[in-house]
Order: C-alpha cells, then structure tokens, then sequence
C-alpha cells in the first residue's frame, strides 16, 4: 500500500517515513503544499496524509481540490489545531479522519489500518484460495501450516491479495511494494512471485497468483 505525507516539519515526516516504512508501507514525502498537491492528483496513491499549515497550498486547499476528481482515497489530517470548529471544518473538506500533534505512533497506524480495511468482510484477514494473510498478527497459512515469508514477500502478497481479481500492473507493484517510482528493471517482483509460489507450494491445479503476460500478475481465485 503506498501512503503520501505532506508535511513541512522535517522531523515530523521523517519519523512517519520511517515507521510506516516500517510496517510494509510505501511511502512518499511532500513538504510544500505545491508539490504535495502534484503528487496527491497523480492517483498513486492508497491514502494520503496531510498536515494543516504547509507552505504553497494548506492542507484543507489540497484536501478541497483532491476531493473534486477523487472521492475515494482516504484523507488524515495531521494537525496542531484542536478546536471542534477546526475538526468540523477539516472533516467536511472532505477528511475521512484527523488526528492531534503529538500523536502516538501506534493511534495514528491503527487509524490508517481502519481508512484502508476492505469494504466488506473482516477488515485484516484476506484469503485466497485455500489461503489466509492476516496482517494484524503477521502470518500467512495455507490450509493450517504457516508460511514464513519475508516482510518484502509478505508485502507482496497482501498487495496481491488486497487486490484480488484484479490486474496488477508491474509498474504499479514495483511503485507501491518496493517503493520505486522511476524507470526501474522489474524483474525483481519476477523473483519475489517464484519465491512466493515456491513457498505456497502453488501447482499448476491451485495457481492462484497467475501471470498477465506483457501487464503484470493477478491473484484470483480458481
């Protein structure tokens, strides 16, 4: 999952950088509202994060403007404000949630685990097939034995999975699982899908992470 944070505070940024990068995000930094608003529009992204005050565009400009092609994505205000009129006022600019500075690390990941659960079903546990990826504890299981994975397989597959029945592209995989958003050899995600077929004993009868020829892969069920 690929995450945008415009924030100018340099400190702030980098320990959220860090920390969700940390948890298997991909992450992108914004730190005027300028740029910010750029990298929002360009539909990359799985949730943004948006602090108030920012030099160029403030967070509730860049808010106000996303929302008129993008109605989906979900939206976090970082803030220092903290009245009610301020909440209100950040929340129908269209902000699915906001969350108070200083804020605790561990509050503000559980509120974008919440922005990002699936629509329906349970909200941290996907299956595929005769398979389950669980990312509140961090397992996958096929039928009950557990799969070790790598945090970057692991990634991989909740992307997969998290997108189940759809095509997923090898530039959008290489962008929001290795982070890299540039002219990039992707062979790499070729690797990483042997290793997870490899480890998930996937045969011909229960391919369930299939090949799109010349696009990239799709996790389906059979």
């Amino acid at each position: 999952m690929r995450i945008l944070i415009v924030e100018d505070e340099t400190g702030i940024a980098t320990f959220l950088k860090q920390g969700l990068e940390e948890e298997a995000f991909a992450v992108d930094l914004a730190e005027d509202g300028k740029s910010g608003l750029q990298m929002a529009l360009s539909d990359e992204y799985d949730l943004l994060l948006l602090d108030w005050m920012l030099p160029g565009h403030s967070g509730i400009e860049i808010c106000t403007q996303f929302r008129k092609v993008n109605r989906e994505t979900p939206i976090i205000f970082l803030t220092a404000k903290d009245t009610v009129d301020e909440t209100v006022f950040g929340l129908r600019a269209g902000a699915n949630d906001y969350i108070k500075k200083p804020f605790n690390f561990e509050e503000l990941l559980e509120r974008i685990k919440v922005q990002l659960r699936p629509k329906s079903g349970n909200h941290y546990l996907f299956t595929l097939g005769n398979i389950t990826l669980n990312t509140d504890t961090h397992q996958v299981h096929k039928d009950e034995q557990e799969i070790n994975l790598t945090q970057k397989e692991f990634a991989l597959l909740e992307y997969l999975m998290r997108n189940k029945g759809k095509v997923c592209r090898r530039t959008r995989i290489i962008e929001s699982v290795w982070d890299i958003h540039f002219d990039y050899n992707t062979g790499v995600i070729d690797v990483y899908i042997n290793a997870l077929r490899k480890k998930l004993l996937l045969m011909d009868d229960d391919n369930y992470i299939q090949t799109v020829r010349g696009v990239g892969y799709i996790a389906k069920e059979l």
